[in-house]
């Protein structure tokens, strides 16, 4: 679907970006509706500062390799999230909260009429969160949220990643979720090599 089939009438687009294995399939499909992409990679909640410097650089070398420009804010802030004592669902919504407000102000500041994310890949975000948390933060910096659901290209993602050579990793990001993932112990040892 283009942007003038959305309605919309610019082709620039601030491109929230989580990581590289998550970008690939979005972007690319985008480029190819003909949007003018700026890839974000703001992510605070991605912990321990290896994990969040590893992400950061498999971003930056996708970048390279599909020919559009980005902007990488290095924040990292474990406290956050290690210090939030809620439910794991109210400490994603606090999460999409974060990261969408923050793309939709850097679309505000850089006079990009749109964002959208990455995010929008992965079949274990909340999609419903996602898109309102994406459209109040939008109503807010007074941009537009572009709410896509990219799923159905997740696996040729993840594909794509693995041919282009990019680290896939097996948490969301933030330390809780490194506790909940099956890979705990294998991941730990990895971070621990680097």
């Amino acid at each position: 679907m283009s942007s003038d089939q959305l309605g919309l009438n610019f082709p620039n687009l601030l491109l929230h970006a989580c990581c590289g294995p998550c970008t690939e399939w979005p972007a690319r499909q985008l480029m190819l509706e003909g949007y003018r992409l700026l890839g974000w990679f703001y992510n605070p909640n991605i912990h321990p500062l290896v994990e969040n410097k590893r992400r950061r650089e498999n971003f930056s070398h996708l970048i390279k390799l599909l020919g559009f420009n980005a902007l990488i804010d290095e924040t990292c802030e474990p406290e956050a999230w290690l210090n939030w004592h809620a439910s794991k669902e109210s400490r994603c919504r606090m999460c999409y909260c974060r990261r969408l407000s923050a793309a939709a102000w850097k679309a505000k500041e850089l006079s990009i009429p749109a964002f959208t994310t990455t995010l929008l890949v992965s079949p274990w975000q909340d999609h419903a969160a996602l898109k309102e948390i994406g459209e109040a933060a939008a109503a807010e910096a007074n941009v537009k949220f572009i709410y896509r659901d990219f799923r159905e290209g997740y696996r040729q993602g993840q594909q794509l990643a693995k041919d282009d050579g990019l680290y896939r990793q097996r948490y969301c990001g933030c330390l809780p979720s490194l506790d909940e993932s099956a890979f705990k112990e294998k991941i730990l040892r990895d971070l621990a090599d680097l």
